[in-house]
């Protein structure tokens, strides 16, 4: 077996670390566990004594067909696996019952991975009820209780960073939930070692989500992201200078002509919300974001 580098595979084998990752997801019997990427099963099988149910998500083959082989010779029966892209398949099958999240991420996959399962509680379908003679009705996506990844160090640092050192990954996970360092792990706990540190984290969903309690539901989600991307624009200018390009590009194009309207309304909505207009936009706390957005409503 060779472990696929653009699958960004890297095996979690130290058994103390596999040991703290449990400890971390603080797992019951009656738990369902949605593990992402199990490769060759190290944690799969900690998770299946514990727990009521795994649902292992696996998209390279070549493991799939190695862990249902280990998990039939230790005759293990509460695992599922599917073989599938956790970024392609839709989760809602799995994901309608209270679960949780275990996961060792590739790198590459960490920020989607973590969004997808963080947004989830938005989203809405129909589906069709069991014995209901093939009625329809609304089935909601909803949060996992918690997520206990296993993620690169810095990644995991700037999930969890505060002001003065935020960015769009830190505000964006933090809006929905609160995320927590609990442990860092050395690369030699890896088979192949990758080149970097990696650390657990564990994030704890936001109830409700911020946007939950507004008239405007999921809209203050979008209008939330586009006052963030915003002031992330330009990281090393000022917020009144990037919220005064953004408020000049709102207006109709016959009042675009001077800047100057959009830096005094600018200026006086961050006053307003007690931000100094010469901060920069790594400075502002998630609670700065939420009353920003609650204060000012983009024009489409």
């Amino acid at each position: 077996m060779r472990p696929s580098k653009r699958l960004g595979q890297n095996f979690l084998v130290d058994e103390g670390v596999i040991k703290r990752v449990i400890e971390a997801a603080q797992l019951s019997q009656n738990d369902i566990v949605l593990e992402i990427g199990p490769g060759i099963g190290n944690l799969t099988m900690e998770l299946a004594k514990r727990v009521k149910k795994v649902i292992a998500i696996e998209k390279d083959q070549k493991m799939v067909e190695i862990l249902k082989e280990l998990l039939e010779c230790a005759n293990v029966r509460n695992v599922e696996i599917v073989k599938a892209d956790i970024l392609k398949i839709d989760p809602k099958p799995y994901t309608l019952k209270p679960y949780k999240v275990v996961a060792n991420l590739p790198f590459y996959i960490t920020a989607p991975v973590i969004r997808k399962f963080l947004e989830a509680v938005e989203v809405k379908h129909r589906a069709s009820a069991c014995g209901d003679e093939g009625k329809d009705e609304d089935k909601v996506l909803i949060a996992p209780q918690q997520m206990v990844l296993v993620v690169q160090k810095e990644v995991a640092q700037r999930i969890c960073a505060k002001a003065p050192d935020m960015s769009i990954l830190a505000v964006s996970v933090q809006f929905y939930a609160e995320p927590e360092i609990i442990f860092y792990i050395s690369k030699k706990s890896f088979w192949p070692q990758p080149k970097v540190d990696s650390a657990i984290i564990k994030i704890i969903p936001r109830q409700p989500a911020p946007y939950r309690n507004e008239v405007s539901g999921a809209g203050f989600r979008e209008r939330f992201f586009r006052i963030v991307k915003a002031g992330f624009s330009q990281p090393r200018k000022q917020i009144l200078n990037n919220f005064s390009e953004m408020l000049k590009l709102n207006k109709p194009r016959s009042e675009r002509k001077s800047l100057l309207r959009g830096k005094d309304e600018a200026r006086f909505w961050l006053l307003k919300n007690n931000i100094n207009p010469t901060q920069r936009a790594e400075t502002l706390t998630i609670e700065d974001w939420i009353n920003l957005t609650k204060s000012y409503k983009i024009k489409k």
